[in-house]
């Protein structure tokens, strides 16, 4: 088992993709290069192009509105021999060749696209030349991975994608019509030699939320028990600039999308474009969702990389290994994501330095760790969506932590003393589960390297440390959202929903006593 079928659902988890597929063409090696520790095969899926040469495309399938891919063809270079003499030079029954007629304007490509097509080095991108996910993307799709929903614009203000049941219905209706997971998905699976699973990367606070949620059900019926990531994208009502009626809306779809996608992912990871904490090396730019994304792929990339290493590397892991590890009872599937970011170089030697010092004074060193029983890493960047009505309930608390799963790449010093198997039902600590590697986060010409100030100068690579962790704070944020969302849904849906929240944080409750959990007993 070892193939991963990314789905990709709306602008901001496209803007994510693009960084994260960039990230994965860098990995590739050619003779007389060391082969690469990455195994390309896990996303990437081999193929010919029209003129017999080979080609490596990713296995995934992006949805978007119409008008939202910009100056991106469905029919790109790989394939473009065949198709255009397809299109324009089948002249059928008729006499003469076909008019074509399109409608609206071309979208002009990038600056960066124009000097990549043409093989020169593009120019620096700047969040003014950044005008849609498109214009600094590295990689060639298959034309079966796009898929446009045409009738939605990304512009239309009469008809705009934001309500989570016009998501929901549009699925519903494209599913009666064309059965889309025959028809997209199915053929991406069935090449697969034995399917890791599936990720997805989705908007949960519009009506992305809702087509999303559509799919997990559906993907449920039909492939049981095959271990999904969902990796859930939104605001959440969270930015303070979003105007009032509409943090509302989103706290809404937000809410509903947790419900369904929480209890139908092997694992869901809401990740906040506004994160919850941000370290000062970090200056983002709230309004670029080139920005936003960058960050949101280092730690989701981070995070996940154990599951596409070779099996040869001591850190692989597969996407299963995470879920059983930060869920061990089965129902805890909602995780939040931290990571911490530092100057590989810098750590280095400071790893070194400390390493040193601990063998003169016959030490053992640990780096940024948090104390108490856990002992377990206080992550820099937070990207988790904790409402304030949550951090007012966990002031004065201790939070108990049940799982965690970590990923670090670089010379990170980090405790072993907490670490126990994850599967041990009769240790009452935290199950935590650690993967290493040496293979740095690369920071391409593709990548606003600008958003980082860790000292790393000219450098061209990050060291990483992310974690994935279920505690008590989950259950918190699930009940706050549980309790707007009751004055914000229907009367006719209230119940459904406030009670399947309810079950979800419940989970996080079980064989756990939280009135120990108060500093105050210290």
């Amino acid at each position: 088992m070892h193939e991963i079928v990314t789905l990709q659902f709306g602008s901001q988890s496209n803007y994510l993709g693009t960084h994260f597929w960039n990230t994965q063409e860098s990995y590739f090696t050619y003779p007389p290069e060391p082969e690469s520790p990455v195994n390309h095969d896990v996303l990437f899926r081999p193929g010919l192009a029209p003129d017999g040469s080979d080609t490596f495309t990713p296995r995934t399938l992006i949805y978007d509105l119409k008008g939202a891919f910009g100056s991106m063809r469905k029919i790109n270079a790989l394939y473009e021999p065949e198709d255009d003499r397809n299109i324009l030079d089948q002249t059928g029954v008729w006499p003469s060749k076909p008019i074509v007629q399109r409608t609206g304007q071309t979208i002009p490509q990038s600056a960066y696209q124009e000097h990549l097509n043409a093989g020169l080095a593009p120019p620096p991108l700047s969040k003014s030349s950044v005008r849609y996910w498109s214009d600094y993307s590295r990689v060639f799709y298959h034309p079966k991975s796009i898929v446009q929903l045409s009738e939605f614009d990304v512009n239309d203000r009469l008809m705009p994608f934001e309500k989570w049941e016009v998501g929901m219905e549009h699925f519903e209706k494209l599913e009666r019509e064309v059965d889309l997971v025959d028809r997209d998905l199915r053929p991406f699976v069935e090449e697969c030699d034995g399917i890791q699973g599936l990720q997805i990367f989705t908007g949960v606070d519009d009506a992305w939320g809702g087509w999303a949620s559509g799919w997990l059900e559906r993907l449920r019926d039909e492939y049981g028990k095959l271990s999904i990531c969902t990796w859930g994208l939104g605001d959440h009502g969270a930015n303070p600039t979003t105007p009032r009626d509409r943090r509302l809306q989103q706290v809404a779809n937000s809410a509903r999308s947790l419900q369904i996608l929480g209890e139908q992912s092997s694992v869901y990871i809401p990740m906040s474009n506004s994160p919850a904490k941000l370290p000062g090396y970090i200056s983002l730019d709230a309004t670029s969702p080139w920005h936003i994304a960058a960050l949101q792929a280092v730690g989701l990339e981070s995070m996940t990389i154990s599951s596409r290493l070779r099996t040869s590397l001591g850190g692989r892991g597969t996407l299963r290994d995470l879920e059983d590890t930060i869920n061990s009872t089965g129902k805890r599937r909602i995780a939040k994501l931290g990571m911490s970011i530092a100057d590989p170089d810098v750590l280095s030697d400071k790893s070194s330095d400390e390493i040193n010092h601990a063998e003169k004074v016959g030490s053992t060193v640990s780096r940024e760790t948090s104390e108490g029983d856990d002992d377990l890493t206080n992550f820099d960047i937070d990207f988790f969506t904790r409402d304030y009505r949550a951090a007012s309930r966990l002031r004065g608390k201790k939070e108990h932590i049940f799982g965690r799963a970590e990923a670090s790449r670089g010379d990170w010093l980090l405790s072993d003393g907490s670490e126990r198997d994850p599967h041990d039902r009769f240790d009452l600590g935290p199950g935590v589960q650690r993967y290493a590697t040496s293979t740095l986060f690369p920071l391409l010409d593709s990548f606003p390297a600008s958003i980082f100030d860790v000292g790393f100068g000219h450098a061209t690579k990050l060291a990483v440390h992310a974690g994935l962790t279920t505690s008590t704070a989950v259950a918190e944020q699930i009940r706050a959202v549980e309790q707007i969302a009751r004055r914000l849904v229907g009367i006719e849906e209230r119940e459904a929903l406030c009670n399947g929240l309810q079950v979800l944080a419940e989970e996080y409750d079980e064989g756990w006593d939280s009135g120990t959990d108060s500093d105050d007993d210290e």
